[in-house]
């Protein structure tokens, strides 16, 4: 668990990469900056979007005019990827052409717009394909610490592939028989590898815990990266972090 006020002082101050490395260099993990600068890029993105999209055209004069796309998605303070996504479209390419080169499917035969794309697929966190890939391994890796926990205890339990199409929503493990950890009783776990900070888990309640609940009845949720210690729980709902591997089932 991770108190407000040190929460906020690092989210505040995650507002480039150039920030992951100051602030690991004052002893916070890295994965979990890296986590945070995510979930605040993500939102920042959703809220100025439009905004942002609506200078398209002066965007792409300016890169004409010979700023970099690194240099205009500063200026914008926008992620380098979405920023060149702008320009390009703006440009005249569809999206799948423009995903074509960022992920390097088509061969870019203008050196200046080689040279560009490589510099912002290197800066961005967030949106870049090696991005996406860390935080899908990120999430694997989640789940494999839940299985690989549970599977120690002795747990008989489904994953979410096994029952998938069963019903309306998927916890990633869902029990036979109610289990009890840390003194509460659940039927299921969803694995979540981001910090649960209030945004984070509103959206997660409403979208995937609380119909949960409706469905299977108590379960938990647990955060691999912390979470604050003061988030409003909904009924039938349990937080943890990564300290349930230090826990033993109960009443076995």
């Amino acid at each position: 668990m991770m108190k407000y006020d040190e929460y906020k002082n690092i989210y505040h101050r995650l507002n480039s990469p150039a920030d992951i490395d100051k602030l690991e260099k004052k002893g916070y993990d890295r994965e979990l900056l890296v986590v945070l600068y995510t979930q605040k890029t993500t939102r920042e993105v959703k809220k100025n979007f439009y905004k942002v999209k609506n200078n398209t055209k002066r965007m792409l004069k300016e890169w004409r005019q010979g700023k970099t796309l690194m240099e205009i998605s500063e200026h914008y303070r926008f992620p380098p990827i979405l920023t060149a996504m702008f320009v390009f479209q703006e440009m005249g390419w569809s999206k799948k052409k423009f995903w074509a080169n960022v992920r390097g499917e088509e061969e870019i035969k203008d050196p200046r717009i080689k040279k560009e794309i490589e510099e912002i697929n290197k800066n961005d966190y967030v949106y870049s394909p090696w991005a996406n890939e860390d935080q899908r391994r990120r999430g694997d890796w989640g789940e494999s610490l839940l299985e690989n926990w549970l599977d120690s205890q002795g747990v008989e339990y489904r994953t979410e592939d096994d029952i998938r199409g069963v019903y309306a929503k998927t916890p990633d493990c869902l029990f036979e028989k109610p289990i009890k950890v840390d003194g509460k009783e659940i039927l299921w776990i969803e694995s979540k590898a981001t910090f649960g900070d209030a945004p984070e888990f509103r959206f997660n309640a409403n979208k995937q815990l609380i119909p949960y609940t409706e469905i299977f009845g108590p379960g938990m949720v647990v955060y691999w990266f912390g979470h604050l210690d003061d988030l409003d729980m909904p009924e039938n709902v349990y937080i943890i972090d990564r300290s349930l591997l230090d826990l033993d089932l109960e009443d076995r």
